[in-house]
């Protein structure tokens, strides 16, 4: 197994990606290289810069990935925002992706301050 398969951040972060695919599936098709583009790679790059930063040969440069991938988060948590307003997805379902992202927040400062305990 690859380092980072075995974190769980990576793993829920993987979770919810496949879920955001589904959710912009019923975006509006003129948002196709908008809002859905924007929010679909932002979702990939929380998993994507953990597995990076797990690849990466020092605690320093996995510490600045998870960093990136807290700044792609936060960005996520801004694109749901606009969804929502936008009447894009139910009030129900931008609680749901609400808390699997805050879930996933907790879990990567978790494993920031873990590597950071190694610098």
């Amino acid at each position: 197994m690859k380092p980072h398969q075995r974190l769980d951040a990576w793993k829920k972060g993987i979770e919810f990606t496949i879920r955001i695919y589904a959710v912009t599936e019923e975006f509006p098709k003129h948002e196709v290289f908008g809002l859905t583009a924007q929010l679909r790679r932002a979702s990939v790059s929380i998993p994507n810069n953990i597995a990076e930063g797990a690849g990466r040969n020092t605690s320093k440069e996995f510490l600045h990935f998870l960093f990136i991938s807290r700044g792609s988060l936060s960005e996520v948590d801004t694109l749901l925002i606009i969804a929502r307003r936008l009447k894009y997805i139910s009030i129900e379902r931008y609680d749901e992706l609400n808390r699997l992202l805050d879930f996933i927040s907790k879990l990567l400062s978790g494993l920031i301050n873990s590597v950071r305990t190694k610098l």
